[in-house]
């Protein structure tokens, strides 16, 4: 296991606990200079990694014009990465700083958020968050005790539709790579996407890429495939819905506003109608067709996402063992059973609460059989992960619970001052990772 941090530039970074003490300060670096005043916390330890029941400071910064503000007031909200409880209040900045130091007594994540309104009425708002002995965040609930009998008889119903591949050239705009638009059949929706490879490549000379989507209706990106084509690959960019590429913009967004409005959602109370379930198995399909290419090189097998398609990256690992390697960015659908241990959940929310305000049992296990964390416990492949501890939408600590349930080979980047977003330094984190395992896949012959 690796863990890898950006050190950068912490911008926008506090570290946050429970309880507060005010301290002389110490300045921080300013977040962005979107008007004249500039609010910014940032964290005094460069990895915001903490232990339990250790103090966590963070320090506050308030510039206006670039320097600091004499006299001004900010409201302050402490949680554990969102959720309860919650502590707030009002901070006396002294000459445009200030100390907090706080603690959590659990694995987890500190989630701060300071705002300062200005006197012309803006809001500017500026967020951060630390790790409390991540590594040792457990599973919410451990996987159903049929979660693989249940996938395995989805995979059985998949191998009963024959892939029947339709591949339509296409224009790559890149002299010496092939590309084609790929319609393959599945369980509901084809595999729909843009499949792309070196003219003229030698049989059993390429390990394989596949490409996934995050949340949206989109088509496949062709310039996607194209470009890991051009580095030796066979890729495929899938889009996330089985729906046709290359159409107008106002093609997908009449489905997104549509058809596929709130699609996360759809069937969730029960495992074999959750929305997801075709979405799944479209990984395997697309999978089948790849690995029947003459160029793959028989070893290598490469699934890459973010946020939704980082979890569909871990699922694909979880369901399919040709699967040697995932790149998961700030990955969705992680530890969707958190509320019941108290603790955040990710992307899409999964699990509502019913009318006693207790989470939906059917939804709860419904939810289960499509957890991100649980196909984590099922993989041997090597993957690396990226999070961001500002990350609202896919919560560093649902990301750890399905980081830490990976039994292969492993590594994360730890990006603390990113909220939902894969930065330019978590990107080029992933891909070197994914160019590492090639070249040892093709050195370990």
């Amino acid at each position: 296991m690796k863990i890898i941090d950006s050190r950068g530039s912490f911008v926008g970074l506090a570290l946050t606990g429970l309880s507060v003490l005010f301290c002389p300060p110490t300045l921080a670096q300013p977040e962005k200079l979107s008007t004249n005043y500039v609010l910014s916390v940032a964290s005094e330890r460069a990895d915001a990694i903490h232990r339990q029941g250790e103090a966590v400071v963070f320090n506050v910064n308030l510039l206006l014009d670039q320097k600091p503000v004499p006299d001004a007031e900010v409201q302050w909200t402490l949680s554990k990465d969102g959720v309860p409880p919650n502590t707030s209040g009002q901070l006396k900045l002294s000459n445009g700083v200030a100390r907090i130091t706080g603690r959590l007594d659990e694995p987890g994540f500190l989630l701060c958020r300071v705002t300062f309104r200005t006197p012309a009425n803006r809001t500017l708002t500026s967020s951060g968050g630390a790790g409390i002995d991540p590594l040792q965040i457990k599973p919410s609930l451990p996987a159903p005790a049929n979660f693989d009998a249940f996938w395995s008889e989805q995979k059985r119903q998949l191998a009963e539709v024959s892939v029947n591949p339709r591949l339509s050239p296409v224009s790559s705009l890149q002299p010496g790579i092939n590309c084609f638009d790929l319609q393959a059949d599945s369980v509901g929706a084809p595999v729909s996407g843009y499949f792309a490879k070196p003219a003229g490549a030698a049989p059993k000379s390429l390990p394989i890429i596949l490409t996934v989507h995050g949340a949206g209706v989109r088509s496949s990106s062709l310039s996607g495939s194209v470009s890991w084509a051009k580095q030796g690959f066979l890729a495929l960019d899938i889009n996330a819905h089985g729906i046709p590429n290359g159409k107008p913009n106002e093609f997908y967004t009449d489905l997104a506003n549509g058809e596929l409005k709130d699609y996360r959602h759809r069937g969730r109370e029960s495992r074999e109608t959750v929305y997801f379930r075709g979405m799944f198995l479209r990984l395997v399909r697309a999978l089948d067709f790849l690995t029947t290419q003459p160029e793959w090189d028989g070893r290598t097998v490469v699934v890459h996402g973010s946020s939704q398609g980082g979890a569909q990256s871990i699922v694909a690992a979880g369901l399919d063992p040709r699967v040697t390697f995932f790149a998961a960015g700030v990955p969705a659908m992680c530890d969707h059973t958190g509320v019941v241990a108290g603790r955040v959940n990710g992307w899409p929310k999964l699990v509502p609460n019913g009318l006693d305000d207790k989470p939906d049992a059917k939804v709860l296990e419904a939810a289960r059989y499509y957890d991100a964390m649980n196909f984590a416990t099922r993989t041997k492949a090597a993957g690396i992960v990226t999070v961001g501890f500002i990350d609202t939408t896919c919560p560093p600590t649902s990301v750890y619970a399905a980081y830490n349930a990976l039994a292969g080979a492993k590594e994360i980047f730890n990006d603390p001052p990113s909220p939902h977003t894969v930065s330019a330094r978590a990107n080029q984190a992933m891909r070197s990772a994914i160019l590492k395992h090639v070249e040892q896949m093709r050195t370990a012959k």
